[in-house]
């Protein structure tokens, strides 16, 4: 029985604030994640679903992409990984009639929290132009809409085709497919707003965008750096590895401008043991300036230069026959700075060092890292600097050593791999068109935040969405909106209510689809679809729950049928086939994209397959020297004026993305609300911020436009010095839409200068 969505709106601008907490998970987690579960499943339904969760004959979490270990442990999630399952497999629906009570300014006036309470939208939705609220509409009217608008635009490029991380292998390949058949290579997608600057770093300097760690090598390594990222929160089945890792003889560095509580202690709740007394994993706590990584990774390099003049600490043979460009990286590193070093980064002189000793002494380290390094202005150096620190001591390539960028939602990897890049690479294109026979455009397309200037400019006219909340994750919340409400069309793919549905344009389609845990059954039996996860392991993903209503169409059937609309029999692509064979999909795949031959056969062992990675596996790096390259940019890092502080926008523990769980950030001490800005306790007392105030949060850009977060409690909190913190996607408001990394345009998220002023 579909169980009956909550009613009101609560309030979220009082929380109680408690001292933060030192640990992660255990019994806490355990009771929070049942209690959570239940509430939107039922008891029966909670052990049906999550006994499948990232099991070889399940499905794959719909939260973090995390890998997982080729033995599973029986309850092989983590809390929000089981908070993730119970919002998709809520017995909470949305009806037509639920629209029909509720007019588009009621749905914009509500929280994220409260629209993604109210259940699984159960039939395709349409807001006709002038209307007032959603109505029911038959799927054949909704494709013939969007046929309407995509034909009669002047050029494909005015189309604009999202992906967000959730999409599978299969529909990502067909949607892009779709895109680049209609003639438009504006495919943006959620990499552009997390992980782009990682994928730039590392394509320039070892040749492929991706990390060359697995599960295996944390496990073996001597010294695991995590740097800009919070696992207990974001990633918490990493906490895992990092258990195994510490037991076997690893030492673990955090570096980051909070402390965080899953890198202080784990306590594993797979073991009686764990949840007792758990495990302390961080050696070092280094709490860096928010931007200072640059300097520091810099710093590291001049000093391990220094001792290898006088030993073993460089690997010559390695940088001699595998690396470029080593003379300039060494004159650069050699102009690093003490005393600029410790002021942009905030640490002592005597940490560096003991970083230093531990670095010295490690043969073989891995730098794991998240948003804390990709979002800033200087995002793609610093990442370019990690990769010189690893190469100095030949840490690529090599068991137990490597990059490792944290991914964030589960295929925003694969979708990427797929060809969801407005940036394609003509290798790429080259065998599209020997595969399906039609031209694909070769100029770049649009990423996020030229998509939302080309909306706001009038050059785009259609927005369709596959998954994802777009106008909650992206920034400069009202130019955004302002550019949405452009649109003549706006389409969004999803399961749930988000804010993206009520900031419409002209016409609006919400398609409801089905999710992860779902049984998909086509024409062709019942089917399967593949994700790969933040280390390149690909592997199948089968639902287990009917769904939630039969008015639902999968991913892939939503883009087939598209396809035939708007491409009409002009089109030779096998769509009808494709929508009843998934099989057929991935054949494909097999024949255009790289280390996906056998696609099919391979999908159907357990645990799935490891994709080729030739820095990893051969030490062969596919640049443009055939050689790692070391570079030598000049060190950023922000500066701020007196009587201000550098911002970071940041996750809840009760949040994956845009996605908000509950009012609370139990590690943080946080209940029962979402408007707190995290300020250290000296700044604050010379700022004049009492513990428990209200202020509005004022960015300052260039451009001297005033962005405004009204109503925020201040807490008083162990932030790194000159630094705050605050939960997006409140905050996004007050990032720049211009304000992007250099070289990847992704938002500068973390590095946002702000004032305080009282509440207007």
């Amino acid at each position: 029985m579909a169980r009956k969505p909550p009613t009101g709106d609560p309030v979220q601008d009082a929380p109680q604030v408690s001292a933060p907490h030192h640990a992660a998970a255990g019994l806490p987690a355990i009771g929070h994640t049942l209690r959570m579960a239940q509430q939107q499943m039922g008891v029966r339904r909670t052990a049906q679903t999550l006994l499948k969760v990232n099991q070889k004959d399940g499905f794959d979490c719909p939260g973090c992409a995390w890998p997982e270990e080729d033995k599973r442990h029986t309850a092989e999630f983590c809390e929000n990984g089981a908070k993730a399952v119970a919002e998709e497999a809520t017995l909470r629906r949305v009806t037509p009639d639920f629209f029909a009570a509720h007019s588009l300014a009621d749905l914009a006036s509500r929280s994220g929290y409260w629209l993604g309470q109210q259940g699984r939208i159960t039939q395709p939705m349409y807001l006709p132009e002038g209307a007032d609220r959603y109505e029911a509409v038959t799927w054949e009217r909704a494709f013939a809409i969007i046929a309407e608008e995509l034909t009669a635009l002047a050029s494909p490029d005015e189309a604009l085709f999202y992906t967000s991380g959730r999409t599978s292998n299969e529909a990502a390949f067909l949607l892009q497919l779709f895109a680049r058949e209609f003639g438009t290579n504006n495919l943006p997608d959620c990499s552009n707003m997390c992980h782009e600057s990682s994928g730039s770093a590392l394509t320039e300097t070892l040749g492929i965008g991706k990390g060359s760690v697995s599960l295996e090598d944390l496990h073996q390594a001597d010294l695991i750096i995590v740097a800009g990222q919070n696992p207990g929160t974001n990633h918490p089945r990493m906490l895992s590895a990092l258990e195994k890792a510490k037991n076997a003889g690893a030492k673990i560095m955090s570096v980051n401008p909070l402390p965080e509580a899953g890198l202080e202690r784990f306590k594993n709740p797979q073991t009686p043991q764990g949840m007792i007394k758990g495990t302390a994993l961080a050696d070092l706590f280094l709490q860096i300036r928010i931007g200072g990584d640059q300097a520091l990774f810099r710093l590291l390099n001049k000093l391990i230069l220094e001792a290898g003049a006088a030993g073993s600490a460089i690997d010559e043979e390695f940088i001699r026959e595998h690396t470029h460009g080593y003379e300039e990286f060494v004159a650069a590193a050699a102009a690093a700075d003490w005393d600029k070093t410790l002021a942009a980064t905030g640490l002592q002189r005597a940490e560096i060092e003991r970083a230093l000793a531990m670095v010295l002494a490690s043969q073989r380290t891995i730098v794991c890292w998240a948003m804390g390094l990709t979002q800033h202005k200087h995002a793609v150096p610093t990442i370019r600097e990690v990769v010189n620190f690893l190469l100095l001591r030949g840490n690529i390539g090599r068991p137990g050593a490597g990059v490792c960028p944290v991914r964030g939602h589960s295929n925003v990897q694969g979708d990427r791999t797929m060809g969801i890049f407005e940036r394609p690479a003509p290798a790429f294109l080259d065998a599209l068109e020997k595969e399906f026979g039609f031209a694909p455009p070769r100029h770049h397309g649009f990423d996020v935040v030229r998509s939302i200037q080309a909306l706001r400019d009038g050059k785009a006219k259609v927005f369709f969405a596959m998954g994802g909340n777009f106008v909650s994750a992206t920034p400069d919340t009202e130019v955004t909106e302002a550019a949405m409400r452009r649109a003549r069309l706006t389409v969004h793919v999803s399961t749930k209510l988000n804010r993206s549905h009520a900031v419409t344009g002209a016409r609006a389609l919400i398609l409801p689809t089905l999710g992860r845990t779902d049984k998909d059954v086509q024409a062709g039996g019942r089917q399967v679809v593949t994700v790969e996860d933040s280390m390149g392991m690909v592997h199948a993903s089968r639902g287990n729950l009917p769904p939630a209503s039969p008015h639902l169409l999968s991913e892939p059937a939503i883009v087939t049928r598209m396809a035939r609309a708007v491409l009409g029999p002009a089109s030779t692509t096998p769509w009808e086939d494709f929508e009843k064979d998934y099989a057929t999909i991935r054949d494909r795949i097999a024949r255009v994209v790289p280390g996906f031959e056998d696609f099919n056969a391979k999908i159907a062992r357990p645990g799935g397959f490891t994709l080729p990675h030739g820095p990893r596996d051969e030490r062969r790096f596919p640049t443009a020297t055939g050689k790692a390259h070391f570079t030598a940019a000049p060190v950023e890092f922000p500066e701020v004026p007196a009587g201000r502080l550098l911002l970071q926008t940041l996750r809840s523990h009760d949040q994956y993305n845009t996605t908000i769980y509950g009012l609370d950030d139990r590690y943080r001490g946080i209940k029962g609300g979402r408007r707190v800005v995290l300020v250290n306790p000296e700044d604050a007392r010379e700022l004049g911020l009492a513990d428990g105030s209200y202020t509005d949060l004022v960015s300052e850009w260039k451009d001297g436009v005033e962005r405004r977060a009204p109503g925020f409690r201040v807490v008083h909190y162990p932030t790194a010095r000159g630094c705050a913190a605050a939960y997006y996607p409140e905050t996004n408001v007050l990032v720049p839409l211009d304000s992007t990394a250099d070289v990847s345009n992704t938002p500068a998220s973390k590095s946002v200068v702000v004032r305080f002023e009282p509440g207007q």
